[in-house]
């Protein structure tokens, strides 16, 4: 199984760092649609390709700016909202990281569907979960993506995607490691 991570482009609550780190609900920057545009020249989804994309303003517009055609199955989940890197469950979210619900996914990205774990997971969010929990959610996610036919992509935030990467057998990652604005890297995994 392959999985290829994508972080967003540039976004709003990065224009007056770390000012607006508290905005809700931050979308792409112009920056950041010419960083993901940028990338459409690399990156290739095919149909049937599964993407699953953090419910965040900036992941779903980068999700929608991807080179994906009407038969590709794109999905939300919230197994890849943000988490820091490294964890810390004793310092408090950042409001620019709260996810949508799924009522306002339905209203706003209807044009996606929701990925059902069969879990509790949009009530809990993964940044403030202690690490066995998340590494449990986490794995399930993988072994559904191991289910799949294509290649997978996961368009996410860079604590969320390190956090996978140690996951699928990365060592030593730090947040020197992280991909920045519109990076991307693929993972081999089985």
């Amino acid at each position: 199984m392959d999985i290829t991570f994508i972080r967003h482009g540039h976004a709003e609550h990065l224009l007056n760092y770390p000012n607006e780190l508290n905005r809700v609900h931050p979308g792409l920057t112009e920056q950041g649609k010419r960083q993901i545009t940028a990338l459409r020249k690399t990156i290739k989804v095919e149909t049937g390709d599964p993407v699953i994309v953090s419910p965040t303003k900036r992941t779903l517009e980068t999700a929608q700016l991807l080179p994906t055609s009407e038969h590709s199955r794109v999905m939300i989940s919230p197994l890849v909202g943000p988490r820091m890197f490294p964890q810390d469950p004793t310092f408090a979210p950042l409001r620019c990281d709260q996810i949508y619900t799924r009522r306002e996914l339905g209203t706003l990205y209807s044009e996606m569907q929701v990925l059902h774990g069969g879990r509790n997971e949009w009530k809990e969010s993964i940044n403030q979960m202690a690490a066995q929990r998340f590494t449990r959610l986490a794995e399930q996610l993988l072994d559904w993506c191991r289910k799949q036919n294509g290649h997978t992509f996961i368009v996410s935030h860079d604590g969320t995607i390190t956090n996978y990467r140690v996951l699928l057998g990365e060592q030593g990652l730090t947040r020197d490691d992280f991909l920045g604005e519109a990076g991307y890297c693929t993972v081999r995994s089985i």
